[in-house]
């Protein structure tokens, strides 16, 4: 009786264990549509790291879950774009959970891969010499081709070393961190930059805290720094916009063969995304562009919204992007003044435009004095 018991515990292991149906992608220039049967033990099933970002939820008919991923806004659900600079291909890319009955996980990469654009080519006639005759027979001693791996990022917001994502909320002023990196068979092989980044509400407020590699206000978001070039971080303090709880961040990283160039920025801060000292001439070696992004939720809990003007923190951070006109190519440099984080000051130099200075401690100084000659 032994082995039947054996064989009928089995039985039950797997049919509890038992993965659905295959999800299926379809793609189209403007459009991924991925269809994931929610069959088996399946429970539920959401974007990576937007589990409850109700403008990305997938939509139900019946048993089949189908998400509809913009690829001429990707970074409207968080979809991937990987540009090869080489070829001009382009590579669309998004992770699927799927949960099961049991609280497992299981992780499903949906891919499109678009061709770059055809270019038709005028017919050039023969350039040979006439009596030019090719041999019947070419002796072909050896012959090696390889390819490296197309790279697969990912970015996540990390506090005290564990993983922060749409899903839990934190509070302004919550100091965090943000890893950008390589997946493990790429990493060996190339090296990250991130040349420019910007933070939205996901509607019509957005507002740049990189560019040209370095943090437009370091005491907000700092530069990103490196040890190894295949894994960059940032430390950051979260803030949030006025009208949501989400805000969420997109960037544009390049991915170089074995190191990136660094990034001076103020007072001899690297911008990183190389592993050693950058090396003239490194420039040629950017391979791929990758559009990224990843979500945090922000809000408020009972007693803190006085605890840390962080609003006052973005209205400078909005001061210095007006100052750098908010365009990619804008040459600036950010000086940083040695105060506390809630006395906060920036000051920013741009080609071609005047100083401005930004001083939070006299606004609180003034404050004080009103309030005392009442």
């Amino acid at each position: 009786m032994s082995p039947l018991k054996l064989v009928l515990c089995l039985g039950l292991v797997h049919m509890v264990y038992a993965k659905g149906t295959p999800s299926q992608v379809e793609c189209s220039p403007n459009m991924m549509k991925v269809t994931v049967p929610m069959d088996g033990d399946r429970k539920m099933t959401y974007l990576d790291k937007m589990k409850y970002y109700k403008p990305c939820v997938p939509t139900m008919d019946g048993d089949t879950a189908s998400y509809m991923l913009d690829l001429q806004e990707p970074f409207t659900c968080g979809v991937y774009k990987v540009l090869n600079k080489i070829t001009g291909t382009v590579t669309y890319y998004h992770k699927i959970v799927i949960e099961d009955t049991l609280g497992g996980r299981e992780v499903v990469t949906a891919r499109c891969v678009q061709p770059p654009p055809r270019v038709s080519k005028r017919e050039v006639g023969p350039t040979f010499p006439l009596d030019f005759n090719e041999p019947d027979e070419l002796n072909i001693t050896r012959y090696e081709e390889g390819h490296a791996p197309e790279p697969i990022l990912g970015a996540v917001v990390k506090q005290n070393g564990k993983e922060v994502s749409g899903e839990i909320s934190v509070s302004p002023g919550t100091p965090l961190a943000m890893d950008i990196f390589l997946d493990n068979s790429s990493a060996p092989v190339y090296g990250l930059s991130v040349g420019y980044m910007h933070v939205t509400d996901t509607g019509a407020m957005q507002e740049t805290i990189i560019l040209n590699g370095c943090s437009v206000d370091p005491y907000l978001f700092d530069n990103f720094i490196t040890t190894t070039g295949d894994v960059l971080t940032a430390k950051f303090r979260a803030f949030k916009f006025p009208d949501t709880t989400y805000v969420q961040f997109r960037g544009t990283v390049t991915v170089c063969l074995d190191k990136c160039q660094g990034v001076q920025c103020s007072n001899g801060v690297t911008g990183y995304g190389r592993r050693r000292r950058a090396i003239a001439g490194t420039s040629s070696n950017k391979v791929y562009e990758v559009s990224l992004t990843t979500f945090i939720k922000v809000d408020w809990t009972d007693g803190e919204k006085e605890a840390e003007d962080v609003l006052g923190l973005l209205k400078n951070l909005q001061i210095a992007n007006q100052v750098l006109g908010d365009k990619e190519g804008t040459q600036a440099t950010i000086v940083e003044k040695p105060h506390p984080w809630s006395h906060h000051n920036l000051t920013v130099h741009t080609s071609g435009s005047p100083r401005i200075c930004v001083n939070y401690f006299i606004f609180l100084v003034l404050s004080c004095v009103s309030v005392l000659l009442k």
